[in-house]
């Protein structure tokens, strides 16, 4: 069964990013951020094998689900479910939503990741649980972010679904603030905690504008 509390779940989502974890080490940073309270983590590596990737879901299965937090596996469906996560979420060139969600168990959530309206509205009925939605501000933690959309470009999506919407891009505790007044149920967040000082102090602060940990 989903959480009923799907939209307070995911006012956080921790991205892993190895590279930006450096010199602490990924499993360290997602253990702090668990600790002070990251409701959700996001397995999210791009150059990876599809074992390599289940040889690390695999390590971060135990911690997270201690904690209670959510564990999505970020575009490989097929790790997500071999290994029993929560959920994965999709970009534009997975599978479909449609396709997705007829292929996997009723509390299995679907995430999607769109910037446009239209396509948002779409998703939603297809069977998105929740949208992912940016770059809301300039990043450099993604390759291939694509266009920066802005807040008027958030709450138009925001505007349009009544699943969660998550803002996602250039993410800071100070922007979080901002974010959550245009209606964003919360953020995903890559380098604000990957390559923070303290992992868990920035997990704190992201929190704080959608009522804490």
């Amino acid at each position: 069964m989903k959480p009923l509390d799907l939209g307070r779940r995911l006012r956080l989502i921790v991205i892993t990013d190895e590279r930006l974890a450096r010199p602490s080490g990924l499993q360290a940073v997602v253990q702090q951020a668990l600790k002070a309270g990251a409701p959700a983590i996001q397995l999210r590596a791009k150059n990876a094998t599809a074992r390599e990737v289940a040889g690390m879901a695999r390590a971060f299965l135990p911690m997270v689900r201690s904690a209670g937090a959510l564990f999505f596996v970020n575009d490989r469906l097929d790790v997500a479910l071999t290994v029993g996560a929560d959920g994965v979420h999709l970009g534009p060139d997975d599978p479909p939503v449609r396709e997705v969600r007829s292929a996997v168990p009723r509390d299995f959530i679907v995430g999607y990741s769109t910037d446009d309206p239209d396509q948002a509205v779409r998703a939603q009925a297809d069977g998105a649980d929740y949208l992912g939605t940016g770059a809301v501000y300039a990043t450099t933690s993604k390759a291939d972010p694509g266009d920066v959309i802005g807040l008027t470009g958030l709450r138009r999506v925001v505007e349009r679904v009544s699943i969660p919407v998550v803002g996602i891009g250039g993410i800071t505790p100070a922007r979080a603030v901002e974010v959550a007044e245009v209606g964003a149920r919360g953020v995903a967040a890559i380098g604000a905690v990957m390559s923070a000082p303290d992992p868990a102090q920035a997990v704190r602060a992201l929190l704080q504008p959608f009522g804490g940990p």
